[in-house]
C-alpha cells in the first residue's frame, strides 16, 4: 500500500526536492490552470480533488470500498485522474509559494488517497482481467497508439465512443476489450509514476505478471532445467521432450514473451528505464531456462541416430532468432540472446560430431555375413535412407558444413560433384561434397563385402545391385538437387560396367560354346557343339538361377542382355545344323534346348530360386511370354 510519507519531500527546507516526472502527464491536454498559476486556482484545484479523491476513499465505509473505480464509471475514472494530474501540479505550486501552507497539507493527504486508491486498482485490473492480458490477445494490440486511452476522451468529452478510436473500426470485441484495459492500466501507471510512486506500481505489475509467464510456460511444459536431469533421462523420453519443446518454444517467444513484451511497453512507454526493469523481472529468468533446454541436449552423448532430432531443434532456434532479437533487445535481457546463440552453437558442434560418427559406423562396418544371391546389403540400405534424411536439412547442415569442410583429401570426388556455378550451388557446395563422401566410403566399404564372395560373377552382381539402390535413392529424393545429373551419370556408367563384367563372369563360357565363326561343320563336329553348348548353358544357369535382382527394371536390363548375346547366335545355330542330325537316334537327348526354351528359362533367372539338378531344367519353365521380351528380345 502507499505510505504517507512519500510526499514528505514537499518541505521548506527542499523546495526544489521535487520527484523527477517520467511523463508529468505532458500527453493530457492542457487545462487552464496550467495557463495561469494563480493562489486562487491552486486552492480550488485541491478543493476540486477534495470531493472527487474523497469519495473514492478505499479507507470509508461507503460502497465506494469495494466497489471498482474503473468498473463502475469509466466517467468518474477520467476524471479521478484529471484530478490527480492537477493536484499534482497544485502541489508543486503550492510548495514553492509556502510550504506551511494548509491547503498543502491538506493536498498531501488527498495525494495519499488518490495513490492508495490507484494502486487498489491497478491490483483489481492486473488480477482480473487475466483473459483480456493473455498474450494472444495482447499480440493484437501491437498496432495501439502509445497514447493514453483518456488523451483521446479529453480530446472530445462528447464523444463517449471516443474512447476506442485509436484502435480502428475493424478490431474485434474482445481486442477493444483488451485495448481497454491496457490503456487503463498505462493511465494508472502514468499517474502514479508521475506523482513518485512507481515503486509500488512495478512491485505489483512484476508480481502478478511474472506468475503468469511462470504458468503459461509451465501449462506448454517447459519445466525448470538442470544438467543432472539430462544425464538420467533415457533417448525415447529426451525425443518426447524435444518435440514437446519446439512447439512450445514457437508459442513461448512469438506469443508469451512477445505479449508479455508488447503489454509492457505499452503500460510504462511514459518511462524506458521502468519497462526495460518489468520486462527483465518477469521474463528474463524464463527465457533463458527456456533455451538452455537445447544446450543440455547437445551436450549429451553424441550419436548419428540423434542428429534429426538435433537439427529439428537448431532449426526451431533458428526460426525463432528474428523474434528473439526484437522481443528482447534491452540490454538488460541480452542473457536470453546469449543463451539462445550458446545452444545454437552447441547444437553444430554436436551434430557436426554426429555426422562424424556416421561415417565411421560406414567404415567400422565389420559384418562378413554375404547378402544370399548378391542382393542389397543392409547397410546400403540404412546408409542411403539415413542420408536422404539428412539431404532434408540441407538449410542447416549447410551452415555447419560450411564451417567445418571435409579435412581429407577430396580429389577423388572431383571426378563426381562439379565446382559451383552458381549463389545457391556454393551455398549448397560443402553439403553436396560431404554427401558424395559419404556414398564414396559406402562404396568402399561395399567394395570390401563384395570381396567376401567366392564366386566372381556374384561380386560384381552384388555391386551392380547395390550401385543401382543408390543411384535410384539419388535419382528420387533431394539428393539429385545436390549431386547433380553428372553424379547420376558417372555412377551409371559404374554401374554399367558392373553389370557387363556380370555377363562376362557368369555366361561368357556359355557364349563361347558356340563356333565364333559361321562355317561348315561335319555331323560329328555338330554334335560336339551342341553337347558343348548344353553343358555350359545348364551350369551357368543353374548357379544363376540362384542369384537376385531385387529392382525390376534392373532386372529386365540383365535378362535382355543375356539373351541379346545368347539366343540369336544358338538360333542360327540350331537352324542350320538340326537338319543334319535329323537321322540321329535319341535327338532330343541329343538336343535338350529349343530356342524358345532358352528365352524362357532366361526369363526365370534373378528371383533367387535356385535349380537343383538338369532334370529340373529339362522340365521347368514352359511360358512363352514375359515382360522381359517386350524390352528387345527376339522371340521365335
Amino acid at each position: 500500500m502507499a505510505k504517507k510519507a512519500k510526499f514528505g519531500f514537499f518541505s521548506s527546507s527542499s523546495p526544489k526536492s521535487l520527484p523527477s516526472s517520467p511523463s508529468s502527464f505532458t500527453s493530457f491536454p492542457a487545462s487552464p490552470l496550467s495557463q495561469n498559476f494563480t493562489q486562487s486556482t491552486m486552492e480550488e484545484a485541491v478543493e476540486k480533488a477534495e470531493s472527487v479523491i474523497r469519495k473514492w476513499d478505499p479507507n470509508t465505509p461507503s460502497f465506494t470500498k469495494i466497489v471498482s473505480l474503473f468498473n463502475h464509471s469509466r466517467k468518474e475514472a477520467k476524471e479521478f485522474i484529471i484530478c490527480v494530474r492537477d493536484l499534482r501540479r497544485a502541489m508543486h505550486f503550492l510548495v514553492s509559494q509556502d510550504s506551511q501552507s494548509p491547503k498543502l497539507s491538506q493536498a498531501q493527504t488527498l495525494m495519499q488517497i488518490a495513490m492508495t486508491r490507484l494502486e487498489k486498482e491497478f491490483f483489481q485490473i492486473l488480477s482480473s482481467n487475466r483473459d483480456k492480458l493473455d498474450p494472444e490477445s495482447v499480440s493484437g494490440q501491437s498496432s495501439i497508439s502509445s497514447n493514453s486511452e483518456f488523451e483521446d476522451v479529453m480530446q472530445s468529452d462528447e464523444d463517449d465512443d471516443g474512447e476506442m478510436k485509436k484502435a480502428g473500426e475493424s478490431i474485434t470485441q474482445v481486442e477493444k476489450a483488451s485495448a481497454v484495459v491496457m490503456s487503463d492500466l498505462k493511465a494508472i501507471a502514468e499517474s502514479m509514476i508521475s506523482c513518485g510512486y512507481g515503486k509500488e506500481c512495478v512491485k505489483i505489475y512484476k508480481r502478478i505478471r511474472k506468475s503468469i509467464v511462470d504458468e503459461g510456460l509451465s501449462l506448454l511444459g517447459i519445466e525448470t532445467y538442470k544438467g543432472s536431469r539430462f544425464h538420467r533421462t533415457d533417448w525415447v523420453s529426451l525425443e518426447h521432450m524435444i518435440k514437446n519443446w519446439i512447439k512450445a518454444a514457437k508459442i513461448g517467444v512469438a506469443t508469451l514473451f512477445r505479449g508479455e513484451k508488447l503489454l509492457c511497453d505499452h503500460v510504462f512507454s511514459a518511462s524506458n528505464s521502468t519497462r526495460e526493469s518489468c520486462f527483465y523481472e518477469i521474463a528474463n529468468e524464463a527465457a533463458t531456462n527456456l533455451f538452455k533446454f537445447p544446450e543440455f541436449v547437445a551436450k549429451e552423448k553424441k550419436s548419428h541416430e540423434r542428429i534429426f532430432s538435433l537439427m529439428d531443434l537448431q532449426a526451431a532456434i533458428t526460426d525463432l532468432w528474428q523474434d528473439v532479437e526484437m522481443i528482447f533487445h534491452f540490454d538488460s535481457v541480452s542473457g536470453v540472446k546469449s543463451q539462445a546463440l550458446v545452444s545454437l552453437q552447441k547444437l553444430k558442434v554436436s551434430i557436426h560430431s554426429a555426422l562424424t560418427d556416421f561415417e565411421s559406423t560406414i567404415l567400422k562396418d565389420s559384418t562378413k555375413a554375404i547378402t544370399p544371391g548378391g542382393g542389397i546389403h543392409k547397410l546400403t540400405r540404412s546408409t542411403m535412407s539415413f542420408i536422404s534424411s539428412l539431404s532434408k536439412h540441407s538449410s542447416v547442415l549447410s551452415e555447419i558444413l560450411a564451417d567445418h569442410p571435409l579435412p581429407r583429401n577430396t580429389r577423388l570426388l572431383k571426378a563426381y560433384v562439379r565446382a559451383p556455378i552458381s549463389e545457391d550451388e556454393e551455398h549448397n557446395h560443402a553439403l553436396s561434397v560431404h554427401f558424395a563422401w559419404l556414398i564414396l566410403v559406402l562404396l568402399c566399404r561395399l567394395d570390401t563385402k563384395a570381396e567376401h564372395y567366392k564366386d566372381v560373377s556374384l561380386s560384381y552382381l552384388f555391386l551392380a545391385n547395390n550401385l543401382h539402390f543408390i543411384i535410384e535413392t539419388v535419382r528420387s529424393t533431394q539428393l539429385r538437387d545436390l549431386l547433380g545429373d553428372d553424379w547420376l551419370s558417372k555412377h551409371g556408367d559404374k554401374l554399367g560396367a558392373y553389370a557387363g563384367n556380370y555377363e562376362i563372369a557368369a555366361w561368357s563360357n556359355v557364349f563361347m560354346s558356340l563356333p565364333e565363326e559361321p562355317t561348315d561343320l561335319s555331323p560329328e563336329e555338330a554334335k560336339i557343339y551342341f553337347r558343348r553348348f548344353h553343358t555350359a548353358f545348364e551350369e551357368a544357369y543353374m548357379k544363376q538361377s540362384s542369384r537376385v535382382v531385387p529392382d525390376a527394371k534392373l532386372r529386365d536390363e540383365l535378362k535382355v542382355s543375356i539373351a541379346k548375346k545368347l539366343v540369336p547366335e544358338y538360333r542360327e545355330f540350331y537352324r542350320k545344323y538340326l537338319p543334319m542330325l535329323s537321322q540321329e537316334r535319341n535327338i532330343e537327348i541329343l538336343v535338350r534346348f529349343k530356342p524358345d526354351n532358352l528365352e524362357n528359362y532366361i526369363s526365370d533367372l534373378f528371383h533367387g530360386t535356385p535349380i537343383l539338378g538338369s532334370s529340373s531344367i529339362s522340365s521347368s519353365s514352359s511360358s512363352s511370354s514375359s515382360s522381359w521380351m517386350s524390352l528387345g528380345c527376339v522371340s521365335g
